[in-house]
């Protein structure tokens, strides 16, 4: 294990500080914009922004890196980012926020597929695996721990606003100082959105719907939080513990279904999260003894559902789309992410806070519906006909995935990862 990540250990080490960073300042702007008094609406926009801005790197990021190269491409968008995250300690204005976060969202995806080109350049077919999970792992761990950091940090001045681009200024170092080749172009997204909907319709309409939830959730639940009149700490933590329990709850639920059909699957886990939701919405918790559990059962069923969905996509998907399916997902993906906030922010206002759950609890209700509705539609895959299922490829609460990540995933060793249809493939 030591010995096939000690290629990428300096790679994996910027990749750390980047996700502290963004996960820091992914949680700041809203807790201190609902301490400045922003309405939800505009609270809502910082991650449809966000979202917006990191789908739109995924497609003009590579053609950006061609032009200039791999390092000045990464020094470019850190820069960027960094000089953002101090701004907006210093200009604490609302609309300028969110105008940022675009930009903030679009050299996420540009910083992040370059690192996982480097990562894929430097893997073998034997520590692909490794390599893949530990870099998760990695970003992860980088995100809760940036989250944690407002909890002990004051967010009314401009002190975790200087950390936000000291951290990212950190994960520029080990990769431009990096004496390494550049790695191969980066995989534009190629995309199919018909056939990906004629092949597996649940995880077309699924990974829509589980992005609404989630980009509602994830962008949203600080402002709840601040809402209600949770402390920081409680509001970090409550983000924290849907991360975690979201990753401890993967591998079973994905080895559930592999033996099993994936629809039923969802339908199942969509309805412990729809239940989850429905409590929350119902109850109303304020205290940490009633509220951490009913959010760590909500964060393990609704941050297992994207690995399942995109599973079942590519149970029917050409041996060749691997990628081609990857992108296509991540862009319903995102599309949702863009959704669900922008719908969250208004019914929080109008319904109060803890609405949020409400709107959750109707996305999820939908994939239920809709996966049941398909079960009775087309014949189960037996278990040797399915792809088996992969822990960690999907997005975990707002944290998206790349299209360049889908070549680091073991499954792609194995396959045309250049996303281009095969040669002479039988229908």
């Amino acid at each position: 294990m030591t010995r096939n990540l000690f290629p990428v250990l300096s790679l994996l080490l910027g990749t750390l500080f980047l996700f502290l960073g963004n996960g820091l300042h992914g949680l700041l702007l809203p807790v201190r914009g609902s301490f400045e008094g922003y309405s939800n609406e505009v609270l809502g926009l910082l991650g449809t922004s966000w979202a917006a801005g990191f789908v739109l790197g995924c497609f003009i990021a590579p053609k950006l890196v061609m032009r200039v190269g791999h390092v000045r491409a990464f020094s470019c968008f850190i820069a960027i980012i960094a000089i953002i995250s101090l701004i907006t300690g210093l200009v604490v204005e609302q609309y300028s926020w969110v105008a940022l976060r675009t930009l903030t969202g679009f050299c996420t995806a540009g910083t992040s597929m370059i690192i996982e080109s480097w990562l894929n350049e430097r893997a073998s077919n034997e520590s692909r695996g490794s390599i893949f999970s530990f870099y998760i792992s990695v970003t992860l761990f980088g995100v809760v721990g940036g989250q944690m950091m407002v909890a002990f940090g004051n967010i009314h001045t401009p002190t975790l606003f200087m950390i936000c681009g000291i951290l990212y200024c950190l994960a520029m170092l080990p990769t431009t100082m990096s004496n390494a080749a550049s790695p191969q172009p980066l995989k534009s997204v190629k995309l199919d959105l018909p056939k990906l909907y004629r092949n597996s319709p649940v995880s077309f309409v699924g990974i829509l719907l589980i992005g609404i939830a989630n980009g509602a959730y994830g962008t949203l639940v600080a402002v709840f939080g601040a809402r209600v009149g949770l402390p920081d700490v409680m509001i970090a933590s409550m983000l924290s513990v849907t991360i975690f329990a979201g990753a401890a709850a993967q591998f079973p639920a994905g080895r559930l279904s592999d033996h099993t059909d994936r629809r039923y699957v969802l339908a199942g886990i969509g309805s412990v999260a729809l239940v989850a939701a429905l409590l929350l919405l119902v109850l109303r918790p304020q205290t940490a003894v009633f509220l951490i559990p009913l959010v760590a059962l909500y964060g393990a069923a609704a941050n297992s559902l994207y690995p399942i969905a995109v599973a079942h996509a590519n149970d029917f998907a050409d041996s060749g789309d691997f990628v081609k399916v990857s992108g296509g997902l991540l862009l319903l993906f995102g599309i949702g992410t863009i959704i669900g906030p922008t719908i969250g922010g208004p019914v929080m206002t109008w319904f109060g806070p803890y609405a949020l759950f409400g709107v959750t609890a109707t996305a999820h209700a939908l994939l239920v519906a809709y996966a049941i509705f398909r079960s009775r539609l087309r014949p189960t895959l037996t278990s040797e006909e399915k792809e088996n299922f992969s822990t960690g490829h999907g997005p975990v609460s707002t944290m998206m995935a790349t299209p360049q990540s889908a070549t680091l995933d073991p499954r792609a060793e194995r396959m045309d990862i250049s996303g281009e249809e095969p040669a002479n493939k039988e229908a």
